[in-house]
């Protein structure tokens, strides 16, 4: 099998690790106003120093900055997009556990303006993460298009700025685009769009809710990867961009349940990224029979290793489900990570910061065994 010389690598993970204490109480004081700007920016370059230092020692081959100058894996993102602004209202999502159920609530979007690109979104981040890593490549992680619409549909767009939603849909994708073409010209090779839409569509309660905000449940998915792909046409050269689906992450709960074949054809078939990570953790993400649509040339990275719970998976268990899914796509074409982020929101998933890094070396040390490198 052939080493990997682009991303997405044989052992890779998908971006938000668990923020360190001192960062959660540097935020909350200065939300208080008992630690200034400065002095919070000071304790987020010392975390992403060390968990970047933490992902090379790993043997990662891709690292981020653990998304610890968010709060949210897709609202800080979106917020400042031209034209977005947060409301009042709150976006309730219901979520379930092993233990149980529980609510959350975020502030939701309004789209009261054009869509536009005022700032190169991340940027700052961005340099910091790239002139902080050594021996990884950096990997930036944003929302994808898809969610600036899933997250309240038309009636979060305003109609007297978009009557029709065609212009709407020009507009976020060239948005996109310039975002991309901002990002590698600061150097960003490894950009991944995280989509929990596409990932939802396959839940009949979440085709429910479309349907409830009188889109069209049975085609969004197809509107999503067009856009998407329009996001993507001008993509510049050198940049590998890969997605992200999973059905939700959030106090180690999720929000969606059901296998991948509601919208695996067109997914895979049409979707113009390099690569898709797929949450593969448990029987709720169903089987690996859709991964028969992947065409040759697409990446899929198999999200085996669970982020929700501290255990730590088997080492011949994993490689018994590389094998499974290797009867549907060619082994060469598989690689492995973590199935979701272990901190989608700042409260983190419910594991320590040492059996994350377990769950990061063995991903490394699985990948080494079956592909003969990472």
């Amino acid at each position: 099998m052939s080493v990997r010389t682009r991303p997405p690598f044989r052992a890779d993970h998908v971006g938000s690790l668990l923020r360190p204490q001192r960062l959660l109480r540097a935020r909350e004081e200065q939300a208080k106003g008992t630690v200034t700007d400065e002095q919070l920016r000071a304790v987020e370059d010392e975390a992403v120093r060390e968990v970047v230092r933490m992902q090379e020692e790993t043997g990662l081959r891709a690292a981020t900055d653990g998304e610890f100058r968010r709060a949210s894996w897709h609202m800080d993102f979106i917020y400042r997009l031209g034209g977005v602004r947060p409301t009042d209202e709150k976006l309730a999502v219901h979520f379930y556990n092993e233990g149980g159920e529980l609510d959350f609530s975020s502030a939701a979007l309004r789209v009261h303006d054009r869509i536009s690109l005022r700032e190169t979104i991340f940027a700052d981040a961005f340099r910091f993460l790239r002139d902080s890593v050594t021996t990884a490549v950096p990997k930036l992680t944003i929302p994808s298009p898809s969610m600036v619409h899933y997250r309240g549909g038309r009636a979060a767009i305003d109609p007297d700025v978009y009557p029709g939603l065609g212009p709407f849909w020009d507009d976020l994708s060239a948005a996109y685009a310039e975002e991309l073409r901002r990002l590698a010209d600061l150097g960003c090779t490894y950009l991944q769009f995280d989509d929990t839409s596409l990932a939802y569509l396959n839940d009949p309660r979440q085709r429910e809710l479309v349907a409830g905000q009188g889109g069209d449940p049975e085609h969004q998915h197809e509107r999503y990867i067009r856009q998407i792909n329009a996001a993507l046409a001008g993509r510049p050269d050198g940049m590998t961009v890969t997605t992200h689906m999973c059905r939700g992450n959030f106090r180690s709960s999720w929000a969606a349940e059901g296998g991948y074949d509601f919208v695996a054809e067109a997914l895979f078939t049409q979707l113009e990224v390099d690569g898709f990570f797929l949450e593969y953790d448990d029987d709720r993400s169903g089987g690996f029979e859709p991964l028969r649509f992947v065409p040759p040339g697409k990446t899929v990275v198999l999200g085996l290793v669970t982020t929700k719970r501290g255990t730590l998976e088997d080492k011949d268990a994993l490689k018994r489900r590389i094998e499974e899914a290797s009867r549907y796509v060619d082994i060469d074409q598989l690689c492995l990570s973590p199935q979701c982020g272990f901190s989608s929101t700042s409260e983190g998933n419910a594991l320590t910061y040492e059996e994350q890094a377990a769950k990061l070396r063995l991903i490394v040390e699985t990948a080494e065994e079956v592909w003969g490198g990472i």
